[in-house]
């Protein structure tokens, strides 16, 4: 063989070695970083990355879902939660200003709508805080978001729980919760979960100097005093529901009961559909998400649908309601009260008898004549209102008592009458 030609097969093997390494060393490359970026999460952290779709050039992936077209779940609960936030700050300050106004016009009265507005401005800056943290869900987690998460997301919704449960008890007539009991009740139950939420900061962070990271079970049992003031908020309603709607008070007037009745459903079904949603996101967060293999992907996109869809519940079922029903009956209660003039005299509205007569003129009056002298035989047994009428005509033989309605029926509508519950 000559030397040129095995040149000439060693140049041909050669370039089809080159032909077939290269692409392969390329794509064993690709495959060990796609590797290592899924076993290694903190990757995620470092500065080179790629370009994410709707985010600006160099955003730390950290706020990816914030502005990634891809990811649209972020971007919707976002807008939700954004409007949600804005939506308590316009009604909270709206409740401030319309009560302020209140105030001042009756300032020469007494108002007593100051503990309502106080419970209701707890309430509506709990449902504002709700809405707010929602971010730091759709935010990856971190050492920053860590705490927030663990301390608002507890403490927000105790507080809103806590308006709640004292609201029904207000409503349910408790001597505690009367006047500015209710607002000291709602804050000394959210005091409680303030407490529990920073022993467990303390204890993990200062005291074990160890990183804030917690399992999804125990996030979920630092929420177990939460979910005691929701059941218990739930049973409360559930007794004002149903004492409202088979109970007719007669102290009660129509429009009145009809309100009362109202606040009645409206507090039940708000704490009911939250209930529904808290053991939604919670078997989500402990058996679905773990059963489908969508763990850890869908417990942080899980956490942000429950805040914002329990934000907007307790905005519109108890926050907007509530403010429109205290506006309404203060409202009514600044009415022109109703005129007595006319009740001053039986024949007030009979004309020539406006006026009380008197002296001779007034018929029930009568002079003291030599045969009227001779009927008093007993002085003390004159009446001191007698007019011409002497209590020695009474026949005590004959009944004088006025005949009353007899009736077997001792249930309604005489049920409160007869001592009957």
């Amino acid at each position: 063989m000559s030397p040129s030609l095995l040149t000439e097969d060693h140049r041909l093997a050669f370039s089809l070695v080159l032909l077939f390494h290269v692409p392969f060393a390329s794509l064993s490359q690709s495959m060990r970083n796609i590797t290592n970026e899924t076993s290694n999460p903190t990757s995620w952290n470092s500065t080179d990355h790629k370009a994410i779709p709707g985010c600006r050039p160099g955003l730390d992936p950290l706020y990816r879902y914030l502005c990634d077209r891809k990811a649209m779940w972020g971007i919707v609960l976002e807008t939700l939660a954004s409007s949600g936030f804005l939506f308590s700050i316009f009604l909270l300050l709206g409740l401030l200003i319309w009560s302020l106004w209140i105030c001042i016009s009756l300032r020469q009265q007494r108002s007593s709508i100051g503990s309502i507005v106080a419970c209701m401005t707890m309430f509506l800056l709990a449902t504002g805080g709700i809405f707010a943290i929602t971010f730091s869900f759709i935010v990856q987690l971190s050492p920053q978001t860590c705490p927030t998460r663990i301390f608002l997301f507890g403490v927000f919704f105790s507080l809103a729980f806590s308006c709640l449960l004292a609201r029904c008890l207000a409503l349910l007539g408790f001597a505690a919760a009367r006047g500015w009991g209710e607002p000291a009740i709602a804050l000394g139950l959210f005091v409680i979960q303030v407490i529990i939420s920073t022993e467990w900061l303390i204890l993990v962070i200062v005291r074990d100097k160890k990183p804030c990271q917690y399992s999804q079970e125990e996030f979920i049992m630092l929420q177990i005093y939460v979910l005691c003031l929701l059941a218990t908020g739930l049973i409360l309603s559930l007794h004002f529901l149903c004492r409202s709607c088979t109970t007719y008070n007669y102290r009660y007037a129509g429009a009145l009961h009809q309100q009362s009745r109202q606040q009645a459903v409206l507090l039940f079904l708000t704490l009911l559909l939250s209930a529904g949603i808290w053991v939604a996101w919670i078997a989500m967060l402990t058996k679905v998400n773990s059963s489908l293999d969508r763990r850890p992907q869908w417990d942080d996109p899980t956490l942000a649908v429950a805040l914002v869809a329990n934000g907007w519940l307790l905005l519109m079922g108890h926050g907007l309601a509530q403010v429109a029903f205290l506006c309404r009956g203060e409202a009514k209660s600044k009415e022109i009260p109703l005129s007595f003039a006319g009740w001053t005299s039986p024949s007030a509205d009979i004309p020539g008898l406006n006026s009380p007569k008197g002296g001779a003129r007034n018929g029930s009056f009568e002079n003291d004549s030599e045969q009227r002298k001779g009927q008093r035989v007993d002085p003390t047994l004159q009446s001191p209102y007698e007019s011409g009428f002497s209590m020695t005509r009474i026949d005590p033989n004959t009944d004088y008592t006025i005949p009353r309605p007899q009736s077997t029926n001792y249930g309604e509508p005489y049920d409160e009458y007869y001592g009957q519950l």
